[in-house]
C-alpha cells in the first residue's frame, strides 16, 4: 500500500470511528457486529484505495461502504433479522433497568455519539468495563492502549469488553430504542468523556504531541450534556475544563513539533474564546457543590488567566489542592499538589513527597512521576539522582513528543545546564 494511501486513510479511520460504530450500530442493533463491520470497511479500503486513489471525501467513502455492508448483514443473516424482530415489543413494554420511563421528564439524546457513551455506560455494566467499552466503542483506543493507561494487562481489558458487549446483547439493550436515563449515568459519562480528552491532549502512545480529534470531540460532548442538563453543575466544570485546557492547543509545541512547557508558550496566542467559554462555564458550575471536577476547573482557570507564568498564583493552587485532596486522596492528586508545592516554595518543599510517591503501585510505572522528580532533583542540585530519574523516565515514556523532551532535558542535565523555573510535568 502506497504512503499516501496509508497516511490518509489512517487518518479518516481514526477521525470517523466513533461515528462508522455509531451508524453500523443503529443498522445492525448489535456493538460487536458494528466493530466487525466497521474493521470490514476499513480492510475494504486497504483494498481498493491503492488502486482507485484516494476518495475526494475519505470519510464519506467509508460511511457508505460501511452502510452497504451493515444493511447487508442484517439482511443477509436471520438471527440477526429475529434480534431486531424480537427488539419491536420493547417499544411497547417496561423500559430496563436504569432507562428512561415512558414520560419522565429526562432528556432525550439526539447526539449518536452521547448516545453511544451513555449505551456503554449501562448500569448494568461494572465501572470498570464502562471505561474499557467507552473508549474502544467510542475514542477508538485499541485493547493495547487501554491496557497502558490503566497499568492493565492487554488481555485483561479485552475479556472486559467482550463481557461488557455480551451483556448488553444479553440484556437486549438496543441504541436506537432505548432513550438512557443520562441523568442517572452521570458520573460514568462525565469520567469516560474526560478519560477520552485525556487521550487526545497526550497520548500515550504517539509520534506527536497530541491527537486533536479526540481532544475537541470530548470538548464537543461535554457541550451537549449542559444543553441537555443545564442545571448540573458537573458536566458545566467539565465544560470549563477542557476550554481552559483547550484554550493552549495551538502553542503547547513549536514549529518542530517539540514540547513547550507553560512558561515557554506564548500567551498572547491562546484561544482567548475559549477562555471567555471556559469563565462562563466555571460561573454555572459555582452554583452546585464544589466537588473535584469544579475544583479542578478551577485550578485549571488560575493557569488561564495568569497574565505571565511568573505571575501564576501558585500559593491559590496549593490551596486548591488541599481542597482537592480531602475529597479526592489520590496518587495523582498527591503528585500534582507536589508540583504546586515545589513552584511556592521550592524543590526541597516536594521531593519527600515525590520519594513517596515514585514507589506508589499506580504511579511506579508511569514516567510522569519519575519525570517531576528528576526535574526536582535537578533544581535542588542532585545531579546523580536527576540522571538516574530521567533514565527511568525515559524506560517507561511511551509518546515520542514527550521522550524527545526527557532526552533533551536529561542532556542538559548532564551539562549542568538548570531549566527554565517550571517543572517538567507542567506541560501545556
Amino acid at each position: 500500500m502506497s504512503s499516501p494511501s496509508e497516511t490518509a486513510l489512517t487518518a479518516a479511520f481514526r477521525d470517523e470511528w466513533p461515528r462508522l460504530i455509531a451508524v453500523a450500530l443503529r443498522i445492525t442493533g448489535d456493538l460487536q457486529a458494528s466493530e466487525d463491520v466497521a474493521q470490514e470497511t476499513l480492510l475494504a479500503a486497504l483494498d481498493r484505495w491503492p488502486l482507485q486513489g484516494i476518495p475526494d471525501r475519505p470519510g464519506a467513502w467509508l460511511m457508505t461502504v460501511l452502510r452497504n455492508r451493515a444493511r447487508n448483514l442484517v439482511r443477509d443473516d436471520s438471527r440477526a433479522r429475529q434480534r431486531i424482530a424480537s427488539l419491536r415489543p420493547l417499544l411497547h413494554g417496561m423500559p430496563l433497568s436504569g432507562d428512561q420511563v415512558p414520560g419522565s421528564d429526562a432528556p432525550e439524546i439526539t447526539d449518536d455519539q452521547l448516545r453511544l457513551i451513555a449505551m456503554c455506560c449501562h448500569p448494568l455494566l461494572a465501572a470498570d468495563a464502562k471505561v474499557a467499552l467507552t473508549l474502544r466503542m467510542v475514542a477508538g483506543l485499541t485493547t493495547q492502549e487501554i491496557a497502558r493507561g490503566f497499568n492493565t494487562p492487554a488481555a485483561s481489558i479485552a475479556q472486559r469488553i467482550v463481557r461488557a458487549k455480551r451483556t448488553l446483547r444479553e440484556h437486549r439493550v438496543a441504541f436506537a430504542i432505548d432513550d438512557p436515563d443520562i441523568r442517572g449515568r452521570l458520573t460514568s459519562v462525565l469520567d469516560v468523556i474526560y478519560l477520552i480528552f485525556n487521550e487526545g491532549y497526550l497520548p500515550a502512545e504517539a509520534e506527536s504531541l497530541t491527537r486533536g480529534d479526540l481532544a475537541f470531540e470530548a470538548r464537543r460532548l461535554a457541550c451537549l450534556l449542559t444543553s441537555l442538563l443545564p442545571a448540573e453543575p458537573d458536566p458545566w466544570a467539565l465544560r470549563a475544563l477542557l476550554s481552559f485546557q483547550l484554550s493552549r492547543w495551538t502553542t503547547r509545541t513549536g514549529p518542530d513539533g517539540a514540547l513547550l512547557t507553560l512558561d515557554a508558550q506564548d500567551r498572547g496566542q491562546w484561544d482567548r474564546e475559549l477562555i471567555g467559554d471556559g469563565m462562563a462555564a466555571l460561573e454555572r458550575a459555582r452554583n452546585g457543590p464544589r466537588g473535584p471536577l469544579p475544583l479542578q476547573a478551577e485550578l485549571a482557570a488560575c493557569h488561564a488567566t495568569a497574565p505571565s507564568f511568573a505571575a501564576t498564583n501558585w500559593a491559590a493552587i496549593v490551596a486548591l489542592y488541599d481542597e482537592l485532596v480531602v475529597l479526592q486522596d489520590t496518587p495523582v492528586v498527591a503528585l500534582n499538589r507536589a508540583v504546586a508545592v515545589a513552584m511556592a516554595a521550592g524543590p526541597a518543599a516536594a521531593l519527600p513527597a515525590l520519594d513517596e510517591l515514585v514507589s506508589h503501585p499506580v504511579l511506579a510505572g508511569s514516567h510522569r512521576v519519575w519525570a517531576v522528580r528528576a526535574d526536582l532533583n535537578r533544581r535542588a542540585g542532585r545531579t546523580a539522582a536527576a540522571l538516574a530519574d530521567y533514565d527511568r523516565a525515559l524506560d517507561l515514556v511511551g509518546n515520542q513528543a514527550e521522550r524527545r523532551y526527557l532526552t533533551q532535558a536529561r542532556r542538559e542535565a548532564c551539562s549542568g545546564q538548570l531549566p527554565a523555573e517550571n517543572p517538567e510535568q507542567k506541560k501545556g
